[in-house]
């Protein structure tokens, strides 16, 4: 039984057993549902008269992460930048998962799936977005409150030891980031302008540029952009769930058509092992 009823229930009134006997049976959800011979809802629309059709897939996930319903515009910048998100190459390490599950010869959904998840991590992935807007928005408080770009770096760097720890700025394996200039040149073709989260992004990079010779990344971009637009670092986080999933599906094809067991081999002595010394098994008896 599905239910939408949106009574608030609080644990402070009611013990928390009563609260598992109201719900025993039933599946409550804020999101919608369908509800054979009414239709199909998500968040308030009727996803087979407003929404399919009616708008863009991408305007259906935000919608979906977020609750938001948001205008094309922003729906096909978003779809644009997931195209900068995640790309066909083996070497990166969410989609080496999905190659080794197509040599292993795994479905295409298990491998997509593993390598999504493996991109969920605190150095390179979606997770590192929450990190980001974080950053930006708490910056653009500091520089309500009257701080310079060169104030936020300095605090920061001071606080790592004269490092410029900063998510969403550097790269470890190469300077800049070609994806820059081609979402600045989408979002001034789908018209945005420069908003005060993105314009104080600039500002940081030309002080990292000037003090470390380092750039804004995506991440930085999209965080500060994404921030303008009046997302939260958990909406954005939730939004870019599945950011890799292309490229990861595209390396588990290309392993799947060559033959099986043939990527990356190994030799045995290719394996630096630095366990115990080989000793012999004891007798069962």
């Amino acid at each position: 039984m599905l239910s939408n009823d949106r009574t608030a229930v609080t644990c402070s009134s009611i013990s928390h057993i009563d609260l598992l006997e109201q719900k025993r049976g039933k599946i409550f959800s804020k999101t919608g549902g369908w509800f054979p011979g009414k239709g199909v809802f998500c968040h308030g629309y009727s996803m087979l008269e407003e929404l399919v059709g009616e708008k863009s897939y991408f305007q259906i996930l935000v919608l979906n992460a977020t609750g938001k319903l948001i205008e094309k515009p922003l729906a096909d910048w978003i779809e644009g930048i997931y195209g900068c998100l995640s790309w066909p190459d083996p070497r990166i390490w969410c989609n080496q998962i999905g190659a080794l599950a197509g040599s292993a010869r795994t479905s295409v959904v298990a491998a997509t799936t593993i390598g999504s998840l493996a991109a969920d991590s605190r150095s390179y992935g979606p997770y590192t977005l929450l990190g980001g807007v974080a950053f930006i928005q708490d910056a653009f408080h500091q520089h309500q409150a009257g701080a310079s770009a060169t104030d936020i770096v300095e605090k920061i760097t001071a606080a790592n030891r004269g490092k410029p720890y900063i998510v969403g700025y550097i790269r470890p394996i190469a300077k800049g980031d070609e994806r820059l200039e081609a979402m600045e040149k989408f979002s001034k073709k789908l018209g945005f302008q420069i908003g005060p989260h993105l314009a104080l992004a600039y500002e940081i990079e030309r002080v990292l540029m000037r003090r470390f010779d380092e750039g804004m990344n995506i991440n930085g971009y999209m965080s500060a952009f994404l921030s303008d637009q009046g997302f939260t670092p958990e909406e954005v986080y939730q939004m870019f769930a599945g950011m890799v999933a292309s490229g990861v599906t595209a390396c588990y094809l290309d392993t799947y058509h060559r033959p099986p067991e043939t990527f990356l081999p190994l030799r045995c002595n290719d394996i630096d092992y630095q366990g115990a010394a080989p000793r012999p098994v004891p007798d069962a008896d």
